[in-house]
C-alpha cells in the first residue's frame, strides 16, 4: 500500500504527541510552512553512517577452558574483517558492501546497514593473546574467535606474623 503525505503528517503528530515536552502538541496542520518545508530526504536529526560506523552484535561465553566470541557477520568476506586483540581488548571491524547500486533513483525501504562497522570488547576474562592460542573462523556467515583461557592460579593465603 503507498504512502501518502496525509500519513507522514499523522506520524508526525503521534511522534509530536508523544516525543515533545510541551503538554500540547501542535498539528502539523496548523503548521503549513512546516509540513510543505519538510521531506523524506531532509535531515530527521539522525547522525549519519559516515560520523558512526555500525555496531557488531555479539555473543561471548566461556567453557571450562575458553573463551569464545561469536558474531553473525553475513555477507562479509574474510578479507574485508579486521580482528586484533591488545591487552584483553577485542575489537572486529570491517566493510559490508554491497547495499548500494548505482543505478538507483529511490529507496523505499533500507533496513539493511551498509558501510563501516566496528565492536571494541573488553574481554570479561584474561585469555592467551599469543597466535597459537587464537583461533578465528568464519563459516556460514558466523564468526567464532576461541581464545584458550589465561591459567589464573588461587589466591595463596600470607600467614600475618
Amino acid at each position: 500500500m503507498a504512502r501518502n503525505n496525509d500519513d507522514m503528517l499523522m506520524e508526525d503528530e503521534l511522534a509530536a504527541a508523544f516525543l515533545d515536552d510541551n503538554s500540547e502538541a501542535t498539528p502539523a496542520a496548523e503548521e503549513p510552512a512546516a509540513a510543505e518545508e519538510a521531506s523524506p530526504s531532509d535531515d530527521d536529526g539522525w547522525d549519519s553512517a559516515d560520523e558512526f560506523p555500525g555496531q557488531l552484535a555479539v555473543d561471548v561465553y566461556e567453557t571450562a577452558d575458553k573463551l569464545v566470541v561469536k558474531a553473525r557477520t553475513a555477507g562479509i568476506s574474510k578479507s574485508d574483517l579486521d580482528v586484533s586483540i591488545s591487552d584483553n581488548i577485542l575489537t572486529i571491524s570491517g566493510i559490508l558492501s554491497g547495499g548500494e547500486d548505482e543505478h538507483t533513483t529511490r529507496w523505499h525501504i533500507q533496513e539493511c546497514y551498509w558501510g563501516e562497522f566496528s565492536r571494541t570488547i573488553a574481554l570479561p576474562v584474561q585469555v592467551r593473546e599469543d597466535e597459537n592460542s587464537v583461533k578465528a573462523e568464519l563459516k556460514d556467515g558466523v564468526l567464532t574467535i576461541t581464545f584458550e583461557k589465561e591459567k589464573v592460579e588461587a589466591p595463596k593465603k600470607i600467614q600475618i606474623q
